[in-house]
């Protein structure tokens, strides 16, 4: 698992794998079906966002490279990998608390503003993926 040349692909569990945080210009790529659903991914060495049918999904400042992306109605997990200190933002559902994970480290519950909206930071190592796990609590 590492950067996403092809910015987007579909894994053979059905998970997807998503951006790539060492391009120097912002490249875009949209209409990628999974499942039924329509993905947009755009990213870059500043941002990694992934759209789904046309609503926010993830965003990462700087930008990463996401693998193994799955979602849940209860969980979504990730493995992650950039530069430095990351503000990883998810959309999931609104009012809601969330239990946060990244690799063995519990980060603590975590409410969703009114938008479903819930943002952490991440200390990456290039070359080095972290498992993030976000949970209902």
């Amino acid at each position: 698992m590492a950067i996403i040349k092809e910015l987007i692909k579909k894994e053979s569990n059905g998970t997807i794998s998503f951006g790539n945080y060492q391009l120097d210009e912002k490249k875009k790529l949209s209409d990628f079906e999974v499942s039924g659903d329509m993905y947009k991914v755009k990213t870059w060495s500043e941002i990694t966002k992934l759209e789904r049918n046309g609503t926010f999904v993830y965003e990462s400042i700087p930008g990463t490279a996401v693998n193994v992306f799955k979602e849940t109605t209860d969980e979504v997990s990730f493995f992650v990998d950039g530069i430095g200190n990351t503000q990883i933002t998810l959309e999931l559902e609104s009012n809601k608390e969330y239990k946060v994970i990244v690799g063995e480290r519990e980060l603590g519950v975590s409410k969703t503003d009114i938008g479903g909206k819930l943002t952490f930071d991440v200390e990456l190592q290039e070359g080095a993926m972290a498992m993030v796990k976000v949970i209902a609590a």
